[in-house]
């Protein structure tokens, strides 16, 4: 009987490209900001990186993969109102990267890891503000609700993994920093600024698995 080939975009499609990317090595540095800023003194390290974790939550709905990004609260002291994943600082009581990545985001969003299928990880993420983060990929069954921590969130949406996937989509900019120029990728979707350390992350995903 002849294998069926899933449709593009599609939960089936993206499980089978996860499962067939080279298994990611923890505690490397080959992905990151410096990627697009080589040799910028902003990376130049003083303190040791910062661990952390996000879940990547890909949702399974009818129409197609969608990818479950939020807004920073406004209120916040760091990233304020910025796209983000949901995840945060690796806790010392916290058995893996995956385990900080499904306590974030039940903390930030209410979403109950009984939703969330773990498929694995990307590299790790090395970013300008001095994290070192792990992109833990996940599949989300779409019966879920969501109860937004205000003093985190303000916001949950969704955006189609087809979109995140286009290249045509990746967009360079810049801002100054310290009078040095910062490069980084946006991705506007519809009213939302997704860039900076989300946008790499997103790029990387389509580097290692749609590229």
């Amino acid at each position: 009987m002849d294998q069926v080939t899933p449709a593009p975009f599609s939960i089936a499609d993206f499980r089978a490209r996860v499962a067939a990317q080279a298994e990611a090595q923890p505690g490397g540095d080959d992905f990151g900001d410096h990627r697009f800023n080589p040799g910028h003194p902003r990376l130049e390290r003083v303190k040791p990186l910062r661990d952390a974790a996000v879940l990547i939550p890909v949702v399974d709905r009818p129409e197609g993969a969608m990818v479950l990004l939020t807004k920073r609260a406004e209120k916040l002291r760091s990233h304020s109102g910025q796209v983000a994943f949901p995840g945060g600082t690796i806790d010392p009581t916290d058995e893996s990267p995956e385990a900080t990545a499904l306590r974030e985001t039940f903390e930030e969003i209410g979403l109950d890891r009984e939703h969330i299928e773990i498929v694995g990880r990307m590299p790790d993420y090395v970013s300008g503000s001095g994290y070192r983060i792990v992109p833990v990929l996940s599949i989300v069954r779409p019966d879920f609700s969501l109860t937004l921590n205000a003093d985190e969130v303000d916001a949950a949406f969704e955006v189609p993994l087809s979109f995140l996937m286009d290249p045509a989509n990746h967009a360079r900019d810049s801002r100054m920093w310290n009078d040095l120029e910062w490069f980084f990728y946006e991705m506007p979707y519809g009213g939302q600024r997704i860039w900076g350390v989300t946008a790499g992350i997103i790029r990387t995903l389509y580097e290692r698995l749609y590229g």
